[in-house]
């Protein structure tokens, strides 16, 4: 069976999930700020693959983590990777007018707004982490919160986000471009394995396998984005496409080829998966997010 066909109960379930929680996060008051949590929820709730939520559940999931304490950490993971979304669409980085189907936040409720809300939901996931809800052990939730902390800035996705705009006036080699991706994207999917060990307290030798997992899985997703952005129709991918090719950027397919990006996408995912040797069926979940993430078309 296709990955994305067996994989869709899974994805719609989270997407539910994710919005109801988010919906009683994120109530309108009836004060002057109602305009900041409005431009949140248009960005939060509804739309995009929920990849990476249901990716924290799934490795929640090898470790028998209760679902709820899992469904928080997915839902700070989705602030993070909405905030980046926000703030990379800003005029002032990507320039973009389309993302998830719908006019990007920023061309909906203006700059002003858009940056606060990046920076509110930015906040928000930190809040979630840091609340005993999450975990009653403060070092666990202290744990979260610098692993999701770390992955967020400099050393990852912030950082990959500058390599990338200097990317726009630079001609980055292959390891380079490695390195930007592994950062900007990559570094957010390795949380959200990295999130299930923690939740889970478990030792060096699964939190190793995970992190192989991760890395790999990254990596090929953004191979599979460069793909899109070649082969892609908008209506599809719910946004702009060929705009790397148009910026000048190097991509993998633009350094490899578009057959041999395609080879080298479908070698990770072997990898990632072969991986998950150690696990059982509680692993089949996170198998099938690793063929999606190079079958998907959007």
């Amino acid at each position: 069976m296709h990955a994305s066909l067996s994989l869709k109960p899974a994805l719609d379930a989270i997407g539910n999930a994710i919005d109801q929680r988010f919906d009683r996060l994120l109530p309108v008051p009836d004060d002057p700020r109602g305009r900041l949590y409005e431009a949140m929820r248009y960005c939060a709730i509804g739309g995009g693959k929920r990849m990476r939520p249901l990716l924290v559940v799934a490795a929640c999931d090898l470790f028998h983590v209760d679902k709820e304490r899992a469904l928080r950490v997915a839902i700070a993971v989705e602030c993070i990777h909405c905030y980046s979304l926000i703030h990379d669409d800003l005029p002032c980085m990507d320039d973009d007018d389309m993302r998830r189907g719908k006019p990007t936040l920023h061309k909906e409720y203006g700059e002003a707004a858009a940056v606060l809300a990046g920076d509110a939901l930015h906040a928000l996931a930190f809040e979630v982490l840091a609340d005993e809800a999450t975990h009653e052990d403060p070092f666990v939730r202290s744990e979260l919160v610098f692993e999701l902390a770390r992955a967020s800035g400099p050393v990852g996705m912030a950082g990959g986000q500058m390599m990338d705009l200097v990317a726009e006036s630079e001609v980055f080699d292959l390891p380079t471009t490695t390195r930007l991706q592994q950062l900007k994207t990559g570094a957010l999917i390795s949380f959200c394995l990295e999130a299930g060990a923690i939740m889970g307290r478990v030792g060096d030798s699964q939190r190793k396998r995970l992190r192989g997992y991760a890395k790999d899985l990254g990596l090929a997703f953004q191979i599979a984005d460069d793909v899109l952005d070649v082969e892609g129709d908008s209506a599809r991918t719910g946004k702009a496409v060929r705009k790397d090719e148009e910026a000048g950027k190097a991509t993998f397919v633009s350094l490899l080829g578009l057959d041999r990006a395609k080879q080298q996408a479908e070698m990770l995912i072997d990898q990632a998966i072969g991986h998950l040797n150690g696990f059982g069926q509680e692993a089949d979940l996170l198998r099938a997010i690793a063929r999606f993430a190079i079958e998907r078309d959007r």
